[in-house]
């Protein structure tokens, strides 16, 4: 009878997290559709009197807000990606795993098992990277989310690279709609236009896409910094562990190989919110290895490494996270 009041409880508790997971999303899909309004009628239609402005403006708006649109559909409806089959134990090797109370003799079970698997990070102790929910060895840069499964989906390989451009096209809108109606906000401070309904709108809009641009500036910025050095925002805080020993560089390959490893060797896919990012998500490429191909990366002087990373990201179930990987 207890068992059935936790499951149930449980089931209420998941069930409010994923309605409460809409929350954000309709307050920003709320703020865009009124931001559209504000922008084509009460701005466009209304308040600019010049039929060639209002085209111009109409025009490049709706080509920036497309993009927008469709970058934030992407980063919302693409699914995180799985761990391959291969990385789950098998019904043999579970039961040995759970019926060993060694820890000793565990730990020696998931090495001799990833030695079959491309797997070279480590946890901070250095032992193999195991999910205990899941019951698989996680793959490099894979870790345990507790919202991968919700419809504001979460941040990985395969919605990354859709992510970045979300970012760039709310940055480049913010920016679009702030330097258009600023004229017409000192119309309106001045007393040159009537005070009409519009006036709320134009003088809202302004002030809502200068604050939403300033926050977005600054988390596109962190962004293109973590891509340029091939980092998750995990591996900034906590350096990644390999069979070698911690290495907070190791993923780094060099600057344009980082950012084809988010956006792809096709430059004309880089704008478009079409999945184009190398790999299965499973292995990435390592500065270890492109060392061998390229004396000049080990002449780079490391950086000095002094953070802890001794912890692990259990938190729902496995994505293979290439951003927050939350």
């Amino acid at each position: 009878m207890r068992r059935g009041w936790k499951m149930a409880l449980s089931g209420g508790l998941r069930c409010c997290r994923r309605v409460l997971s809409w929350v954000p999303v309709l307050v920003i899909v709320l703020v865009v559709l009124w931001s559209y309004y504000a922008y084509v009628f009460e701005l466009c239609l209304v308040t600019v009197l010049s039929p060639a402005e209002k085209v111009i403006y109409l025009i490049l708006y709706h080509a920036i807000f497309v993009f927008f649109a469709w970058t934030y559909w992407k980063s919302i409806f693409t699914l995180p990606q799985q761990p391959n089959q291969k990385f789950h134990l098998s019904y043999t090797d579970k039961e040995r795993y759970e019926n060993e109370e060694r820890p000793e003799v565990q730990k020696q079970m998931l090495v001799d098992m990833a030695k079959k698997l491309p797997v070279y990070t480590r946890t901070g102790s250095g032992a193999v990277r195991f999910c205990d929910r899941c019951h698989l060895i996680k793959p490099d840069r894979c870790h345990h989310c507790s919202v991968c499964a919700m419809v504001n989906n979460c941040i990985g390989f395969s919605n990354y690279k859709f992510f970045l451009q979300f970012l760039a096209y709310s940055v480049l809108y913010c920016l679009y709609i702030a330097t258009t109606v600023f004229s017409y906000f000192i119309k309106y401070w001045r007393g040159e236009l009537p005070s009409v309904r519009s006036k709320f709108h134009v003088l809202f809009l302004l002030f809502v896409a200068c604050m939403f641009f300033v926050s977005l500036v600054i988390l596109f910025g962190y962004h293109c910094w973590l891509v340029s050095r091939n980092k998750t925002t995990l591996e900034a805080f906590c350096t990644p562990v390999f069979t070698s020993g911690p290495e907070k560089n190791g993923f780094n390959l060099g600057f344009i190989k980082n950012i084809q490893q988010v956006f792809g060797d096709n430059k004309k896919f880089w704008l478009i919110p079409i999945g184009s990012s190398p790999g299965d998500g499973h292995s990435f490429p390592m500065r270890s290895m492109n060392e061998s191909q390229n004396p000049l990366l080990a002449n780079e002087e490391p950086w000095e490494d002094n953070e802890d990373d001794n912890r692990d990201y259990p938190e729902g179930s496995s994505s293979l996270a290439v951003e927050t990987e939350t």
